[in-house]
C-alpha cells in the first residue's frame, strides 16, 4: 500500500512535538491537521525540488553509448550430439583439428544447455584448466606446466575459474617490461 505525501508530511510535522510531551507528561491538545493547512507544505516541497537546480548534462546519452553486445556474438558454441552450450569468446585454449567441427556449428532444433549440464555430458573430450582472475586478465602468467600439458592433451582444453567458463587475456606482462626498458 502506497502511503500519501500528504500524510508523511503530516507525520514529519507533528513527530517532532512527541518528545516534549513525553518530557513534561501532560498531554498537550492540538488541532488535528487539515486539507487546508497540508496543502501549502506539499506546495513548498514540491517547489523546492532539487533537480531543478541540477545542469544539463552535456555529451552523448552513456546508457545508448556503451550498449551490451548480443551475446551469441560475444560466446563461442559447442555442440554435440544435439546439444549445444554457450561460453565466452577466447575460453577455448586449444582445439584439435577432430574437434573443430564441434565449434559454432550450431544446428537449429540442438537443445541449449548449461556449461556445467554440457561438460558433465562430455568429459570425456573436454579438458577444463583452473586459472585465476589475474591470470584471465593477462596480468599473470599461465602456470609453466600448462604449455606442456597443453601440447600432449588429445582433447579441446576450456579455462575455468570457480567451475564456470572465462575469457583469459594472453599474458601482456612481457610487453610491459619492454615498455618500461623502451621508455628509460
Amino acid at each position: 500500500m502506497k502511503i500519501p505525501p500528504v500524510i508523511i508530511l503530516a507525520a514529519l510535522a507533528v513527530f517532532p512535538l512527541l518528545p516534549a510531551q513525553q518530557e513534561e507528561g501532560k498531554p498537550v491538545f492540538r488541532d488535528a491537521a487539515t486539507h487546508d493547512s497540508l496543502v501549502p507544505i506539499l506546495r513548498e516541497a514540491t517547489a523546492s525540488d532539487p533537480m531543478k537546480d541540477l545542469e544539463k548534462s552535456e555529451g552523448e546519452d552513456p546508457s545508448k553509448e556503451n550498449r551490451p553486445q548480443n551475446l551469441i556474438e560475444s560466446s563461442d558454441l559447442i555442440s554435440f550430439q544435439g546439444v549445444t552450450t554457450l561460453v565466452p569468446k577466447r575460453a577455448i585454449m586449444m582445439v584439435p583439428e577432430n574437434f573443430k567441427d564441434r565449434i559454432n556449428n550450431h544446428t537449429p532444433g540442438n537443445r541449449v544447455v548449461g556449461w556445467l549440464d554440457f561438460y558433465a555430458m562430455n568429459m570425456g573430450w573436454i579438458t577444463t584448466v583452473e586459472i585465476s582472475r589475474g591470470q584471465a586478465g593477462g596480468n599473470e602468467p599461465l602456470s609453466e606446466g600448462l604449455s606442456e600439458q597443453l601440447a600432449k592433451s588429445k582433447n579441446m582444453v576450456v579455462t575455468v575459474m570457480e567451475s564456470g567458463p572465462i575469457s583469459s587475456m594472453p599474458y601482456r606482462g612481457d610487453e610491459d617490461k619492454k615498455k618500461e626498458v623502451e621508455t628509460k
